[in-house]
């Protein structure tokens, strides 16, 4: 029984679905990050009651992995808790249920109590702590710390200019962004045939407003699997990496 943990339940919006009708994998990292914000809130520790004190919560690694993605009008549930702490980081867990209580996805993260001023880790407060406590539980075994190696010549290559919508609170752009820029970079031919089962990504350097992005892919045909790498133009600073496996619809 896993003690500890906050639920918010979600009805996918038609403006959140693909062309098919099925919720975007973009849509389920912001609903996680939409939970984990009400969770901060319901602390009375909300992410703008942190930022007038200019501190924020960053995601510096994480994995998604869905069984199935919710339809257009579909209700999920998605439950989150934190599984343990360290002075400046804490891993949250996620399972998703669809509305007959079925786990259709899971998901951890590795966050980071950031300063926004000196752009550096702080130590969680006290008071989070308490009151979230926390559950050993983890809703994956899978190890979110070990990256992925970053790449330098691509089978498939985008780039992107960096506008002010793809930045968030921190004043970087925000993860969810860098998902939808590796994903542009998979061929039609995967795309359209098959759905994004697993990503796993770090996040290693910011980038901001007026920058460029390249987004740079690499086939693995044995797995069906892509290992990206979010790069600034004209630098050698590698902003994210990732790996995602997609399996037939």
């Amino acid at each position: 029984m896993i003690e500890n943990y906050f639920d918010k339940q979600f009805e996918l919006r038609h403006f959140e679905m693909n062309k098919s009708g099925i919720a975007s994998p973009t849509t389920i990292l912001i609903l996680l990050e939409e939970t984990a914000a009400d969770h901060c809130y319901s602390i009375n520790h909300s992410l703008y009651q942190l930022e007038e004190q200019n501190i924020g919560w960053v995601l510096i690694s994480g994995v998604l992995q869905m069984d199935r993605y919710p339809n257009y009008k579909e209700k999920i549930t998605i439950r989150t808790w934190l599984s343990s702490y360290s002075t400046v980081k804490g891993f949250r867990e996620n399972v998703i249920y669809d509305e007959q209580g079925t786990i259709i996805g899971r998901a951890r993260g590795l966050w980071v109590f950031f300063d926004i001023i000196r752009r550096r880790p702080v130590q969680i407060f006290d008071d989070i702590k308490k009151k979230w406590k926390f559950c050993t539980t983890e809703s994956l075994n899978y190890n979110i710390i070990k990256k992925n190696k970053a790449i330098d010549n691509a089978d498939y290559q985008l780039k992107f200019n960096i506008n002010r919508y793809d930045t968030d609170m921190n004043k970087h752009v925000s993860n969810i962004r860098y998902l939808q820029w590796a994903i542009e970079s998979v061929p039609d031919a995967i795309y359209d045939n098959y759905y994004l089962y697993a990503i796993d990504g770090s996040f290693l350097a910011e980038a901001h407003f007026g920058q460029t992005i390249v987004s740079l892919a690499n086939f693995n045909p044995e797995e069906n699997s892509f290992m990206h790498t979010i790069k600034i133009e004209g630098t050698n600073i590698v902003c994210a990496t990732a790996k995602t496996v997609w399996k037939k619809l």
